[in-house]
């Protein structure tokens, strides 16, 4: 892999690639979006039609837009969605029509409380239409008659998501999902889109032990699509999480899988207070991103969900602030390092048996004492194949002996393998 740095800031100029497309949950918007991430790594793009059923769920009509606007009288464009996508509400149906200031308000979305601000709002399930534009630019809006265009379809097609798998040693699955429907929002979820994408690259120089199924969807109807097309291979997926909300200031948030102990939630409570990084765990609640579809009670899989700053926690959330300038190649890199720390100790964390549980083996015999020679670790070393030989019981995992014996995870593996290289354990 490449320096930290240039990693960071190669995350970064992907980010900056994708801000400026009008994303939705279905739309040309999204497939543009793939098309760019398929670039980095290869990915397998599904389409899925309109009426289609999903778990309780049918998949909706697409929607394109190519041109929106509000002109006054003389024709100058005071809200263009040829500025921002964020200007229209996402899945707005075409209006051409004059009306008066006061009519219009109606359909118009602001932030008062920041004013230079342009709120990002939807209607995808209910017929609707309206401007998001800041505070400011409605003052200064005369009243009058207004000239309103939406250049937008919303007619059968299908909703699109893809998939990028990294094969591992074993079938069962690790999922990596990020949602891919947000507009221009570089926070939520441009930065996790980003570093999903060269988690991808990372593992893939690898020999991963589980297989990496990485899923770029749109929120909610794309995660619940995806659970309906592979009911049947979920019980695959052993560990799994979310990403989004991966590249602002903040220190790191761990939301933990409806389980609380999945093998996932140890491992990321493991690797954020080994790193000492300022990180937050919170308990799970049915309410956020797509950890609430895969741990839903039909699933209940062992998918947590890690952010930055979680959503609706940073008053830039869902609004044009969430711009280029509110991330960084730095704060997405140090995600980026989490989540490799995070695979590296699930693909590393066995249960092991002892092959010699009566009494404790004689380790100089065969050699193990003497290949610690040299090192700067050696009482750590020797402690940890003491803990291993005495916890491989077949129930305690090597995260579990790291943490009752407060070694480091990396120092357990290791004499892991030098116990079962000399036979004593196995998995």
């Amino acid at each position: 892999m490449a320096p930290v740095t240039q990693i960071g800031e190669e995350m970064y100029a992907l980010v900056e690639r994708l801000y400026p497309l009008c994303r939705s949950i279905t739309g040309d918007g999204v497939r543009a979006t793939l098309d760019i991430v398929g670039e980095y790594i290869p990915l397998q793009v599904h389409e899925v039609p309109t009426g289609t059923q999903v778990l309780d769920w049918t998949v909706p009509q697409e929607w394109n837009i190519r041109d929106a606007y509000i002109a006054d009288t003389s024709g100058n464009r005071v809200v263009d969605f040829a500025a921002s996508s964020l200007h229209v509400l996402g899945y707005s149906v075409p209006v051409s029509a004059t009306m008066p200031l006061a009519e219009l308000r109606e359909h118009l979305h602001t932030l008062p409380d920041h004013p230079a601000w342009v709120p990002y709002r939807t209607s995808y399930y209910k017929p609707d239409w309206g401007f998001c534009l800041a505070q400011d630019t409605l003052d200064a809006m005369p009243d009058g008659e207004y000239e309103v265009r939406i250049d937008s379809t919303l007619a059968d097609g299908h909703l699109t998501y893809a998939e990028h798998v990294v094969p591992g040693q074993v079938a069962d699955e690790v999922i990596v999902s990020c949602h891919v429907c947000h507009p221009s929002l570089a926070n939520d979820n441009l930065a996790g889109i980003a570093v999903a994408t060269f988690l991808a690259r990372a593992l893939a120089e690898q020999n991963p032990y589980y297989t990496y199924r990485f899923i770029f969807a749109p929120g909610t109807i794309g995660a619940i699509t995806w659970l309906a097309r592979n009911a049947e291979r979920v019980e695959r997926v052993k560990h799994g999480l979310v990403l989004a909300c991966a590249g602002d200031p903040g220190g790191l948030t761990y939301k933990q899988s409806r389980r609380a102990d999945a093998e996932i939630d140890q491992v990321m409570r493991h690797v954020l207070a080994a790193s000492e990084r300022p990180h937050h765990i919170t308990e799970f609640t049915p309410y956020g991103y797509d950890e609430r579809q895969f741990c839903s009670p039909g699933f209940n899989l062992g998918v947590g969900s890690l952010t930055r700053t979680p959503y609706a926690g940073y008053p830039e959330y869902h609004t044009s602030a969430d711009n280029l300038d509110f991330v960084s190649p730095e704060a997405m890199a140090d995600t980026l390092a989490v989540c490799r720390e995070a695979s590296a100790v699930l693909d590393r964390n066995r249960r092991y048996l002892n092959l010699s549980p009566y009494g404790e083996p004689q380790l100089g015999r065969r050699g193990l004492y003497d290949a610690l020679g040299g090192r700067s670790d050696t009482k750590q070393a020797q402690m940890a194949m003491l803990w291993v030989l005495n916890l491989s019981d077949g129930e305690h995992s090597l995260l579990d002996v790291a943490e009752r014996s407060g070694l480091p995870f990396d120092t357990v593996a290791a004499a892991a393998d030098a116990l079962q290289g000399a036979g004593l354990i196995k998995a």
